[in-house]
């Protein structure tokens, strides 16, 4: 009786022996269901449901590594995952060189972004991706904002140019209007006799005002016939006179 006991009391030990390397064989099975997400700068952050200890994690680059243009994501958990699935998602602009996963995958496209989505059932986790950025989105981003305040620069800049040859032009025009103002065809007035119209070009070509002396000379006609036409030219509001003490200076009225 004492036999059977002990063998019964060996026996309940082994089963438990079983039963425990079972449940702790059971218990070292792992799952995941996660989101991977990564962005341009190489920060990784890993999300959703897992057992794995220490898989779920925000902002990190542990698992990213840069040489030159080539960013290399390295996703290695060892353990056997029962049930695993993930979606990666890469930054937008991205090029796959190289991928290679315990999983089965896929990849596509959604809004000028790369996913990888993976599946896989007793084996480790292991996620390898090389990949390239079309456009980096940070410096096209900087590249961009730069653009406008160049483009902004120049619209102003243009603007105020435009306003400075409009400024000059209207001065111009001015300037011009001015000068027409005191030179005139003066074959066109009417009412004027010969020796007026001589008067009147002789003060016209002249640039400072002339005495009656200096007409009389120049046109060389009496002094009586300069002092008569030259008051009719004046009647006409034609010619104005300005006395400097003995002599009248006589010059073009602007018209």
């Amino acid at each position: 009786m004492l036999h059977i006991t002990n063998r019964f009391i060996k026996t309940m030990a082994v089963l438990f022996i079983l039963i425990n390397s079972s449940v702790l064989i059971a218990s070292s099975d792992y799952y995941a269901d996660l989101t991977i997400k990564v962005d341009t700068a190489g920060f990784v952050t890993i999300d959703g449901y897992s057992n794995y200890p220490d898989l779920l994690i925000e902002n990190t680059q542990m698992y990213t590594f840069k040489d030159q243009n080539l960013w290399l994501l390295n996703i290695t958990k060892n353990g056997n995952f029962s049930d695993f699935t993930f979606t990666l998602v890469l930054p937008q602009g991205s090029l796959i060189n190289y991928i290679k996963s315990s999983a089965n995958i896929r990849i596509k496209e959604n809004q000028g972004g790369l996913i990888v989505e993976g599946f896989g059932k007793n084996a480790n986790l292991s996620i390898l991706v090389q990949y390239q950025l079309e456009k980096n989105i940070a410096t096209f981003e900087t590249n961009n904002n730069l653009f406008n305040i160049v483009l902004v620069g120049i619209i102003l800049g243009l603007i105020v140019l435009f306003f400075i040859i409009y400024y000059i032009e209207k001065n111009q025009k001015s300037l011009i209007k001015n000068k027409s103002s005191n030179t005139f065809n003066i074959q066109n007035i009417k009412g004027l006799n010969d020796r007026q119209k001589d008067i009147m070009n002789l003060l016209q070509k002249s640039k400072i005002p002339l005495t009656q002396t200096e007409i009389q000379k120049e046109l060389d006609i009496s002094k009586a016939a300069v002092s008569r036409n030259v008051r009719r030219l004046e009647l006409k509001d034609l010619i104005e006179k300005e006395q400097i003490g003995m002599s009248n200076l006589i010059r073009l009225k602007k018209q």
